[in-house]
Parts: C-alpha cells; structure tokens; sequence
C-alpha cells in the first residue's frame, strides 16, 4: 500500500508564497511521474505541474513563471514552490503519483489534498 501525505497548505494573502510538500511511503520500485493537481470549488481538478523521474518539469500556463515543482528521489518527495498568489489559486492541492511496485504493477495514488486559501 502507498500513502501520499501533504503538507504546507494555508491560508495566504494576494501576492504571497507557500510551499507545498508531499512524502510517498509502501511499495514503491520506481517512479514515472509526480504531480501536484488542484481543485476549485465548483470546478474540475486540473494538472498543476508535473515533474518526471529524469527531472523534466511541465506547468500549466496559468501558474507558468510563478509556481515551481521539485522532488527529492531518495527520500520520495515532491514540492510545490508557489510564489505570486492570487485568489484564483485558491483550491484544494493533491499530491499525484505514477509509479511502478515490486510486482511490476503500475499504479496511481493520491494524497488526501490540503487547503490553499488567497485572500486578495
């Protein structure tokens, strides 16, 4: 079994930073990807960003030049570098793995999200 476990989330006023981590514990052979998806009231859950194994990175345009992704492949971690907040990043964040178990299995696991609040 894989957990997923965020933390970092809060609550921010406009133009400011947070930092979001997430550690991925259990049966873990290889990664393919790491991602950080996010969650608006009344909307559908859209891709952040997403880092590969080599450390190739991928954004979407709205948080292009303002968030940045990161891991650690040791210790099985990626972060959410998020600078310049406005109210519209307000949602909820879930950590998202891609990865592949002993057995040769791949699977996807989420973390449980944690909440980013910008008060403008």
């Amino acid at each position: 079994q894989v957990q997923l476990v965020e933390s970092g989330g809060g609550f921010v006023q406009a133009g400011g930073s947070l930092r979001l981590s997430c550690r991925a514990s259990g049966s873990i052979f290889s990664i393919h990807t790491m991602a950080w998806y996010r969650q608006a009231p009344g909307k559908q859950r859209e891709l952040v960003a997403t880092i590969t194994s080599a450390g190739g990175t991928n954004y979407a345009d709205s948080v292009e030049g303002r968030f940045m992704i990161s891991r650690d492949n040791a210790e099985i971690t990626v972060d959410l570098q998020m600078n310049s907040l406005n109210p519209e990043d307000t949602a909820v964040y879930y950590c998202n793995l891609r990865a592949r178990n002993a057995l040769g299995i791949n699977f996807e696991s989420w973390g449980q999200g944690t909440q980013v609040t910008v008060s403008s």
